[in-house]
């Protein structure tokens, strides 16, 4: 029974049941908002069964996430993850496991920025970033590849890079330079688990309409005596295609890296940019 006291089960309710049977299997961390809100929608619209893992403190995102995509005609399970923690990885891919008998994608989204001077930094703010972005990208990539080496049929394996794991960003030293230790180990774990039918590849975006640009946007502008938007606006001038991204833009990448036509694809950061790069 839900709360109402009701036998009728609630959206979310719902989506903690079993994967149907056959329905491949994904886990979508850091997913109860922006770029992995959008990836795990877009995975459930595929037809996957979509594990939306987040921190406890972000329940209420995990179950509106999951809500999203059973009310599109998806499956869903909502889960609580640590990343930085391997055992908690190791529980989440088995939640995963429990959910469908098997897991077929883990995309290693879960991340975290700091915009700071490279002066301001402290030595706990950097153990942190680096806590998240790397340990915890780290412990994704073996939890998951530990689980299809075990079933015996391959997976996918995709990681979040950043345009910063190729052209840093002010403000974002720390940061840029996890993104360029995922864009390493995403090379590596492909070299090593390419005999196993893994695949291993990850997703830099550039500059996307979240949470976080908000946060660079409002640094940037303190320090350079800019209103609100200003300096976000200034940044996305370098964009060719003329618009900042969307989560959308980055869940289609990652939708093509999960699926049978990216088979051949393995140990590539691959941009998605609007053209930033080439600026």
């Amino acid at each position: 029974m839900n709360s109402t006291g009701s036998q009728e089960l609630s959206t979310v309710e719902k989506a903690r049941a079993k994967a149907p049977e056959g329905r491949k299997v994904a886990v979508v961390t850091g997913s109860a908002r922006g770029i992995g809100e959008g990836i795990a929608q877009r995975l459930g619209r595929d037809g996957l069964h979509v594990v939306v893992a987040d921190l406890p403190s972000m329940q209420e995102g995990i179950d509106a996430t999951v809500a999203a995509i059973t009310e599109a005609g998806g499956t869903a399970t909502g889960a609580t993850v640590d990343v930085s923690d391997e055992d908690s990885v190791a529980a989440l891919v088995q939640t995963a496991v429990s959910a469908g008998g098997h897991l077929d994608v883990f995309v290693a989204n879960a991340g975290i920025a700091q915009v700071k001077e490279l002066l301001d930094y402290d030595a706990a703010d950097f153990q942190k970033i680096l806590d998240v972005n790397i340990t915890g990208v780290f412990n994704s990539y073996r939890q998951a590849a530990k689980q299809m080496v075990a079933q015996g049929h391959g997976g996918k394996i995709i990681g979040a890079a950043s345009i910063v794991a190729f052209r840093p960003f002010a403000f974002l030293g720390p940061y840029s330079l996890t993104k360029w230790a995922v864009r390493g180990l995403t090379q590596a774990a492909a070299m090593e688990w390419a005999e196993h039918g893994i695949t291993v590849n990850a997703y830099g975006p550039g500059i996307v309409g979240t949470a976080m640009w908000d946060l660079i946007d409002e640094k940037l502008a303190a320090k350079n005596g800019q209103k609100r938007g200003e300096a976000l606006a200034e940044n996305a001038e370098s964009i060719h295609l003329g618009r900042v991204s969307e989560p959308d833009d980055i869940a289609r990448l990652v939708s093509y890296l999960s699926g049978e036509d990216s088979d051949y694809v393995t140990g590539q950061t691959i941009l998605v940019d609007g053209g930033i790069q080439f600026s």
